[in-house]
C-alpha cells in the first residue's frame, strides 16, 4: 500500500488536490517545507472525502511513524499561528481565513491527540514540536524559537481578544478542543504533579504575560455566563458541511481521534443532565484545567512568575521541590465585579490589574447550572478562594438561587458521585462560617418544596430546609458511603448555624433530635461490639479488629458530642426562638438518659436536663383535663420562653469550624477535572496511557451504582481538612 493511503479517486480533480491525497501526503514519508503551497492547498480545500474506520487508524499510525523525519506536526502547528496572527491583526478578516484557521486547529489536534496518548517516553522530543536544522523557512520565521509557546500564544491572544460572534463561533470552540487535547498531557502522570512530569503546551500557557492570562480568564468565564448559541448557518466552514455523511476527518474523530467532537455532535447532550451549551461548557473545562495546574520545579531553580514582573517566589514547597506560580490561578482569585471597582486607602482604583466580572450574572449562571459538577467546581473555587466573590455571595438577599439547586442535589445524593456531594457540602461549610448567612436563611420562607417527598414541607424557612438536608445526607451517608469527613462537614456546617437557628420548623427539630438517637445507636453497638470482645479474651491485646473497632468508637464519641453541643448552642444561645426544638427534645427525652452519667457526655447533658425540668415542672403544674395535645404543649412552651433565663445553664465555648484545603489541592482536583471533563465531552482517551487516575474506572459519568467509583473518590479526599476553631 505504501507510505501514503490509497484513496479513492474523484472524478473531474486532480488527485494532488483532493482532500483525501492532501491528508494522505500530510501523514505520509515525504516532507513538505514550511514554505510550500501544499500547506495552502490542505488547509483551503473542503475535506469531504469518506475514509473506513480502519483506514483513520492506519492514517494517525503513519503519522506517528514519520513525523519525526517530516516534522508535518510542527509546520502545520505554525501555520495555525500564523492564520490566528492574521485573524487577530485584521479584524474584518476573511471568511477564507477563519476557514483555513479552522481546518489547521482541526487537523493539528486530531494527530497531537494520538501522539499524547500513544507517546512511548517522557520526553518533548517524541512529539517533535521543531523544525530540523536544515529545514527552508522564511526568512522572517525564526527555526530555533519553541513552537509551543507560540501556538499557544496565538491560541489564547485569539481566544482573549477576539470576541465570539457567527462567524468566530466555531474557531473559538476549536481552539479550546485544542487546548483540551494539547493540555491532555496531564493525563500520562500521576496525580502528585513531579518535576519530570511533560507538560510542554500548558507549561508555555502559564508563561504567557499577565495582561494576556487575565484577557484570557475573563473571554472563558463570559463564555460560561454568556452561553452563546451555536450558528447553524456553517456554510463558510467547508468543514463543517452539513451532508449526509461524514467529511474526513469527521470520520477522523469518531473513529480515532473522538477526544475533539464537531459543533454538530454537541446539539445532542449525552450526559441527562439537561440542554448543554458547548461552548460555555468547554470554556469551564479549560478555566478549571488551568487553574488548578501546579508545575513542579526543582528547588534551586529561579521561580520568578514569568508572567508578572512584580511577582515574587512565593511558592508552596513539598520535599526538595517548590511549584511556580500559577497566573491563571491567581487571575481568579483577583476577579473583580464589574459593577463595583474597590479603591483602597490611598484611593487608587485597580480596575487595570484584575479581570472584571459582572457578578450578578454570573451568580445567576451558575444558579442555574448547580446540577453540573463544573458549575458546582466553579463555585466552590470561586466562594473559597475569591473574597470578593464570597462577600457578594454572602450580601445577596435571594440565596435561594444557589442554595435551593445545592439542597435538590444533595437531596438526590445517590444519583451523584460522592465527590459532588462533598464539595457541594464544604460550599455549605464556607457560607456557614459567616453569621450574617446564618441569620439571614431564617429570614426566606419558602411556600413549598415539591422535590422532598418524604415530608409535607410547607411554609418552611430556608434555614430550616438547610438543616433538614444536611441531616438526611449523613443518614445516607451512615447506611452507604460511610465517609468520615463527609460526617464531619456536616456536624461542622450545623454547628456553625445553631447559635442563629430562629424558629426551625417542627419537621427540621425532629429531625435534629433523630440526629442525636441515629448516632446513639451506632455508638451503642460500637460499644456492645468491643465489651463482647473484651468479654471473650479479656483484652484487646494485638487485635487490629479491636482496635478499629475502639477507634471507630472514638469517632462516633465525638460525633455525639458535636451534636450534643448543637443543642446547647441553641438551647443556650436561641432558645426563645425556637420552641419547636424544646418540644423535640421534651418529645424524645428518653434518647439522652443512657448518657446522663457517661464521662464524655454527662457535662452536655446536664444542660439538657436543666430545660427538661424547666418545661416540664411548668407542663406538671398545670391542672389539665384529659390529654395533652401537641398545640396545647406547644402553646405552654412559648408562653414559659419569656420566664426562662439562662444563668443557670453551664456555658461552653461555642464552636466554629473553618474548613481549610489541603496544602496540594491538585493532587484531588487534577484528577477530578480530568474525569469529569472526558465524562460530560464524551471524550475519549487511550485507558492505557491515563495514569492520572484508575484505568479500571468507567470513563462515562457514573450511574446511580457508582459505589465503586464513590469509593475511590473518598479516599482522595484523605487530605481535605475541616479545623476546629475556637
Amino acid at each position: 500500500m505504501g507510505a501514503v493511503p490509497s484513496t479513492p479517486s474523484l472524478s473531474g480533480a486532480r488527485p494532488q488536490d483532493t482532500a483525501g491525497y492532501l491528508i494522505g501526503s500530510f501523514v505520509g514519508e515525504k516532507s513538505f517545507p514550511i514554505g510550500s503551497d501544499f500547506w495552502q492547498k490542505l488547509l483551503e480545500l473542503p475535506l469531504n472525502l469518506h475514509w473506513p474506520t480502519h483506514r483513520v487508524h492506519e492514517a494517525c499510525k503513519l503519522f506517528a511513524q514519520n513525523n519525526c523525519n517530516t516534522r508535518h506536526l510542527a509546520k502545520i502547528l505554525i501555520h495555525l499561528s500564523w492564520c490566528l496572527q492574521e485573524c487577530v491583526s485584521n479584524s474584518g478578516a476573511l471568511s477564507e481565513v477563519y476557514a483555513k484557521a479552522v481546518n489547521a486547529v482541526y487537523i493539528s489536534s486530531i494527530f497531537l491527540k494520538y501522539l499524547i496518548e500513544n507517546a512511548q517516553s517522557n520526553s518533548i522530543e517524541e512529539f517533535h514540536v521543531s523544525l530540523n536544522e536544515s529545514e527552508p523557512a522564511p526568512n522572517s520565521f525564526k527555526t530555533d524559537q519553541n513552537i509551543e509557546s507560540l501556538v499557544m500564544h496565538n491560541v489564547l491572544n485569539f481566544i482573549g481578544s477576539v470576541e465570539v460572534s457567527p462567524n468566530t463561533y466555531l474557531l473559538h470552540q476549536e481552539l479550546l478542543n485544542f487546548m483540551l487535547v494539547a493540555m491532555s498531557t496531564q493525563l500520562l502522570y500521576g496525580p502528585a504533579p513531579g518535576p519530570t512530569d511533560m507538560n510542554p503546551f500548558i507549561d508555555a500557557a502559564m508563561a504567557q504575560e499577565s495582561s494576556l492570562v487575565r484577557l484570557v480568564v475573563r473571554r472563558l468565564l463570559l463564555n460560561y455566563i454568556i452561553r452563546p448559541r451555536i450558528p447553524f448557518n456553517s456554510a463558510s466552514y467547508p468543514v463543517f458541511s452539513g451532508g449526509s455523511q461524514p467529511g474526513v476527518l469527521q470520520r477522523v474523530s469518531s473513529a480515532a481521534a473522538t477526544f475533539v467532537l464537531l459543533p454538530f455532535n454537541y446539539l445532542v447532550s449525552s450526559t441527562g443532565d439537561g440542554p448543554r451549551n458547548p461552548l460555555a461548557d468547554i470554556s469551564l473545562h479549560v478555566l478549571l484545567i488551568l487553574n488548578y495546574y501546579r508545575k513542579s520545579v526543582v528547588g534551586d531553580e529561579s521561580l520568578t512568575d514569568r508572567s508578572d514582573d512584580s511577582a515574587t517566589s512565593d511558592s508552596l514547597s513539598k520535599g526538595k521541590t517548590y511549584f511556580s506560580d500559577n497566573p491563571y490561578c491567581k487571575a481568579l482569585e483577583n476577579a473583580r465585579d464589574i459593577e463595583f471597582d474597590r479603591v483602597d486607602i490611598e484611593g487608587n482604583a485597580h480596575s487595570g490589574s484584575h479581570v472584571r466580572l459582572p457578578f450578578a450574572s454570573l451568580f445567576d449562571t451558575l444558579g442555574m447550572c448547580l446540577a453540573d459538577e463544573t458549575a458546582v467546581l466553579l463555585l466552590y473555587t470561586l466562594v473559597h478562594g475569591n473574597s470578593d466573590f464570597l462577600e457578594y455571595v454572602l450580601v445577596r438577599t435571594d440565596l435561594d438561587t444557589l442554595l435551593m439547586p445545592i439542597l435538590e442535589t444533595l437531596y438526590n445524593a445517590s444519583k451523584r458521585t460522592s465527590n459532588h456531594i462533598y464539595i457541594l457540602l464544604i460550599i455549605l461549610l464556607i457560607l456557614s462560617q459567616d453569621s450574617s448567612f446564618n441569620a439571614s436563611i431564617h429570614k426566606m420562607v419558602l411556600p413549598s418544596i415539591p422535590w422532598y417527598q418524604e415530608h409535607l414541607l410547607h411554609r418552611t424557612s430556608l434555614g430550616s430546609l438547610m438543616v433538614i438536608i444536611l441531616i438526611r445526607t449523613v443518614k445516607y451517608n451512615l447506611s452507604k458511603l460511610r465517609d468520615l469527613y463527609l460526617h464531619t462537614t456536616c456536624l461542622a456546617t450545623l454547628a456553625n448555624m445553631a447559635p442563629h437557628f430562629h424558629h426551625l420548623s417542627a419537621y427540621a427539630s425532629q429531625r435534629l433530635v433523630s440526629l442525636f438517637y441515629m448516632l446513639s445507636r451506632k455508638y451503642n453497638k460500637l460499644a456492645e461490639r468491643i465489651d463482647d470482645k473484651m468479654g471473650k479474651s479479656g483484652s484487646f491485646g494485638q487485635d487490629s479488629l479491636a482496635e478499629d473497632l475502639s477507634a471507630e468508637l472514638h469517632i462516633y464519641t465525638d460525633f455525639l458530642r458535636i451534636v450534643l453541643e448543637i443543642l446547647n448552642a441553641i438551647l443556650t444561645y436561641a432558645l426563645p426562638r425556637n420552641p419547636e426544638v424544646i418540644y423535640a427534645i421534651m418529645h424524645r427525652q428518653e434518647v439522652f438518659e443512657p448518657f446522663k452519667n457517661h464521662p464524655r457526655f454527662s457535662e452536655l447533658i446536664e444542660n439538657i436536663y436543666m430545660v427538661l425540668d424547666f418545661f416540664n415542672s411548668r407542663i406538671d403544674s398545670q391542672t389539665h383535663d384529659g390529654e395533652w395535645s401537641v398545640e396545647k404543649v406547644l402553646q405552654l412552651i412559648i408562653m414559659n420562653c419569656r420566664s426562662w433565663r439562662v444563668e443557670g445553664m453551664k456555658m461552653f465555648t461555642q464552636l466554629h469550624f473553618s474548613y481549610e484545603q489541603e496544602s496540594h489541592p491538585e493532587e484531588f482536583f487534577t484528577p477530578y477535572i480530568w474525569r469529569v471533563a472526558l465524562a460530560h465531552r464524551g471524550l475519549s482517551f487511550n485507558p492505557s496511557a491515563i495514569n492520572l487516575f484508575p484505568v479500571d474506572l468507567p470513563i462515562e459519568k457514573p450511574n446511580d451504582d457508582g459505589d465503586d467509583q464513590n469509593k475511590l473518590e473518598n479516599a482522595n479526599w484523605n487530605e481535605h481538612r475541616v479545623l476546629l476553631d475556637l
